[in-house]
């Protein structure tokens, strides 16, 4: 082959690789968009994709008036009661709504202080009977359709629904339990009404019931799993007591997360014997909060609001019976 062919085939061979090299970048000019665009489009659906999971996403549940901790952001003022009997407390006295209207004119004067009212309902929703009944432990539960209305008109007015229980013979917690349903609600809560828990050939009425720390702790715990697995507002667990010695052991009472536990100072009579009992039951006690309970007719010259927030310390919970 002459120097002259060679040069020719080197230049086309040159020329080849020139070409090649062309290509390559028109191709990798060609593809650089296609991948940002596929990369942009991908970082939209991620986008899109969290945008609509945040819009989807629901927040956790509210109390009645907003917030998520009752105490000691609120003071909690209640009706207590049942449909089944006047005598059983004020919140049974005609329609709930009648009551709801009621208990809002009465929570107003304990509005002070900047601490909000929250109203309340505790409906008594296991009721102590002399009959032993068909279970025999000396109590009936609230139908849930009776409970149902209540909780509904709770909620037209922003309410809280308490729902006690007057155990009879029945353990607590069984009760508690049975009211599942109901306290997955984040405007449900429970009180425990000692005064009726029996033993076994005692009767309601004859006999003063009691409970023990060990109990309410198991109820407290129990709420607290509640709370945490609903991812609920704070729930409040109300035990009512007259005597010293209807709560055993309550040095042991726990607090449990969720739980604002309220010992409730019950009983009726003249201002100075109720004031006397609340100061004794509530004195060097900071490991739970304070309720005190009045009661329309059987005390004597009834405390009004701007007494009752005299008392030292402050209740957090005021019920009306």
């Amino acid at each position: 082959m002459d120097e002259q062919a060679r040069r020719r085939r080197r230049e086309e061979a040159r020329e080849r690789v020139r070409r090649q090299r062309r290509l390559a970048v028109a191709g990798a000019a060609t593809i650089l968009p296609l991948v940002v665009v596929a990369a942009v489009l991908a970082l939209g659906r991620a986008g899109g994709e969290s945008q609509t999971a945040d819009v989807r996403a629901e927040p956790p549940p509210q109390l009645p008036r907003g917030g998520r901790r009752i105490l000691p952001d609120n003071r909690v003022v209640a009706y207590y009661g049942a449909p089944q009997d006047r005598e059983l407390g004020i919140l049974g006295i005609g329609s709930p709504r009648r009551a709801a209207r009621r208990l809002e004119r009465q929570a107003r004067p304990f509005r002070r202080s900047g601490r909000p009212v929250l109203p309340a309902f505790e409906l008594i929703a296991a009721i102590v009977t002399s009959e032993s009944g068909d279970g025999g432990d000396h109590s009936i539960r609230q139908t849930p359709r009776v409970i149902a209305r209540y909780l509904r008109t709770a909620r037209a007015h922003k309410m809280l629904l308490l729902l006690d229980i007057q155990p009879g013979y029945a353990p607590f917690l069984r009760e508690a339990k049975a009211l599942e349903r109901f306290l997955m609600q984040p405007d449900v809560s429970l009180a425990l009404d000692p005064e009726w828990s029996m033993d076994p050939g005692e009767l309601p009425g004859d006999s003063i019931g009691e409970t023990d720390a060990e109990t309410i702790n198991e109820v407290s715990r129990y709420l607290s799993g509640i709370v945490r697995k609903h991812d609920l507002p704070e729930k409040l667990l109300v035990v009512h007591r007259f005597t010293r010695d209807m709560i055993e052991n309550e040095d042991l009472l726990e607090r449990h997360p969720g739980v604002a536990l309220v010992i409730n100072v019950d009983g009726f009579g003249d201002q100075p014997n109720k004031i006397a009992k609340y100061r004794e039951f509530t004195r060097g006690r900071r490991d739970r909060y304070h309720g005190f309970k009045l009661f329309y007719h059987e005390d004597v010259d009834l405390m009004r609001p701007r007494q009752v927030l005299r008392l030292r310390p402050q209740p957090s919970v005021i019920i009306y019976e």
